[in-house]
């Protein structure tokens, strides 16, 4: 209890470790959790420091595991979650560790390097077949194109160059290939402006679109054909293409050699389609075998990292055969760092035990408040408003209440609070299950950490709506209307307007608010009103408790004079502001009927 009501006494201790025994003894000190360290070396560069290089192989370790999750998680491979956290490798298995790592680097790379090449084959291929496919409806209308060009050029396009198009004096030649489909309304201006329109050009969109192999996106494409005359014009036709990153293929003028080039080109995309699903099942296999020691191998580098830069903040004594560190620890758990302290000793088979001295000091010691899964929200809410001083009283073991009433007394309905109290409920029971999840979105991970809070501001809610008789903003009749109707027509109509002094019975409904007024006329300014008044008076009564917290800490720090000078001024403040509006709302409550007449009413108030 002590311990919830303030923060934890620390003491300073300094540490005497055995340079063999180093990384086994921070590896225990990092599993129980109770120390923090101080960096002895603040003047000392970081790159001049005892462990750098091995943080420097860490980094690299660190480097190849992203690689190696982004490439799993780009072929959508599930990835287990960790249910037991694996503690910090030994030195020996380091170096296994960063081999397997390596290796398997580099077998996902040459991977996908091979895919890459494959698919960009694959791609080629496919943009060749589509132009061997589309440029035949092109060639049907060859009399039309020699017509717009020139009335004394051939009517048959024979082009006699074997690369992707040519021509010869007197006849036309054309240039094929494939473009962005985005990229056609400029690519068709550009040419028409080279050419000044002596450039025929073709185009048919390819219907599926083309994946592109290096990043994976897809992109629509168009077959496209330009017709000219002349070596020229086919030059800066060739330069516009390189220009707009259009790719060209060898296209036969001939009918027969279309087909054979296309029936050849539909074989050789059947061995390389095979070829490229035996290589994704290959590289699926891989990465299904990485995915399911990626975590623990994240762990266990990220526990690694952190030993080593702990082990950096260490000094070295004058003989170099003894590590020397300073930490702050909580006095009831000096035991289980003596414990740990002899059991990194003795995993590494070290003689020579290591040890601690408690240090006297005047430096204010950090503020530790020791939490359990249901107080750690809570704690996390009043430090993001500010960390206590060192041994104040602790606002969070009063927020576990105050914090849900409040807001229940806000929020007011029992429909909603049930919604809110179940999902609640359904973070804490399944909280072991869905704390493994790594891949939590940022906003699931905030409703997470206040679980527990969303369940108490449920029940809380639930309570309030009762007292509001508010249940999806509507009203259960229970015990009966303690108000009397003089016109039943008015129901019919509009909300009949209800008056105590005409209307009520003088009798209370039994609990909470009487349901009638959902069907009042002046229900706004009844509820509204008597809400308002609720949270002002809670709210008055909660800074007060507030202030009151204070003189506690003002009686343990001996700082009796604060007493007078803060505190007394400052209730006084909140008393004169505050307590004749709350004392009139308790007496307008009581004293008020809807018997007295108008004298009696203006005599109270």
């Amino acid at each position: 209890m002590g311990a919830m009501f303030r923060s934890e006494e620390m003491v300073l201790t300094q540490l005497f470790i055995q340079p063999e025994a180093s990384y086994f003894v921070i590896s225990e000190l990092g599993e129980t959790g109770c120390s923090q360290f101080r960096d002895l070396n603040e003047n000392v560069n970081a790159f001049q420091r005892k462990f750098v290089n091995e943080v420097r192989r860490c980094d690299e370790m660190e480097r190849k595991l992203r690689y190696i999750e982004a490439e799993v998680r780009k072929d959508n491979v599930n990835i287990p979650d960790v249910r037991e956290f694996p503690k910090a490798p030994n030195p020996r298995e380091i170096i296994d560790l960063e081999a397997h790592l390596e290796k398997t680097e580099g077998e996902i790379k040459e991977l996908s390097e091979s895919a890459v090449n494959l698919k960009s084959n694959f791609l080629e291929l496919t943009e060749l077949k589509h132009v061997l496919e589309k440029t035949q409806t092109f060639f049907n209308e060859q009399d039309e194109a020699a017509t717009s060009f020139s009335d004394s050029a051939h009517k048959q396009l024979i082009p006699e160059e074997s690369a992707v198009g040519g021509s010869i004096r007197g006849r036309l030649g054309f240039i094929a290939g494939v473009i962005n489909r985005e990229r056609v309304p400029a690519f068709e201006r550009m040419l028409w402006r080279i050419s000044r329109g002596n450039v025929f050009l073709r185009q048919a969109e390819i219907e599926k679109p083309m994946e592109d192999p290096t990043t994976g996106n897809e992109h629509y494409k168009t077959v496209f054909a330009a017709f000219f005359q002349g070596e020229q014009l086919k030059t800066r036709i060739k330069k516009v293409c390189a220009g707009f990153h259009a790719s060209l293929y060898p296209c036969p003028s001939t009918l027969p050699e279309r087909n054979d080039m296309l029936k050849g080109v539909r074989t050789r995309l059947e061995d390389l389609n095979m070829v490229l699903n035996q290589t994704r099942d290959h590289r699926q296999r891989v990465l299904v075998s990485v995915a399911k020691e990626l975590q623990n191998w994240s762990i266990m580098v990220s526990k690694m990292k952190a030993i080593y830069h702990t082990l950096n903040f260490f000094n070295m004594d004058v003989t170099k055969k003894c590590l020397i560190g300073e930490c702050w620890v909580p006095s009831n758990d000096i035991p289980v760092v003596q414990k740990a302290l002899a059991d990194g000793s003795s995993a590494c088979g070290s003689s020579i035990p290591s040890f601690l001295n408690v240090i006297n000091t005047n430096e204010n010691p950090p503020t530790f408040n020791r939490t359990n899964r249901f107080t750690r929200g809570f704690q996390n809410l009043i430090d993001s408003y500010g960390v206590a001083c060192y041994r104040e009283a602790n606002p969070a073991l009063y927020t576990i209440i105050t914090f849900p009433f409040l807001f229940a007394i806000m929020f007011g309905d029992s429909g909603h609070a049930l919604i809110m109290f179940f999902f609640g409920l359904w973070l804490v029971l399944d909280e072991k299950k869905i704390g493994a999840q790594k891949n939590k979105s940022e906003i699931f991970a905030i409703f997470f950490a206040g679980r527990y809070i969303i369940l108490l501001m449920g029940v809380f809610s639930f309570y309030t709506g009762i007292i509001y008789n508010d249940i999806f903003s509507k009203s259960l009749n229970i015990f009966g209307s303690k108000w009397e109707i003089v016109n039943q027509t008015d129901l019919q109509g509009e909300a009949y307007e209800l008056i105590p002094r005409t209307n009520y019975k003088e009798t209370p409904y039994l609990f909470g608010v009487d349901p009638i007024w959902q069907m009042a006329k002046n229900k706004i300014i009844f509820l509204n009103s008597f809400k308002m008044k609720l949270s002002i008076i809670f709210g008055v009564v909660h800074m007060i408790f507030g202030v009151c917290v204070s003189v506690v800490n003002f009686v343990h720090f001996k700082r009796y004079s604060s007493i007078f000078l803060e505190f007394l001024p400052q209730v006084m403040l909140l008393l004169f502001l505050f307590l004749y509006l709350v004392i009139m709302m308790f007496m307008k409550w009581i004293m008020f009927s809807g018997t007295y007449d108008d004298q009696v009413t203006r005599k109270y108030f």
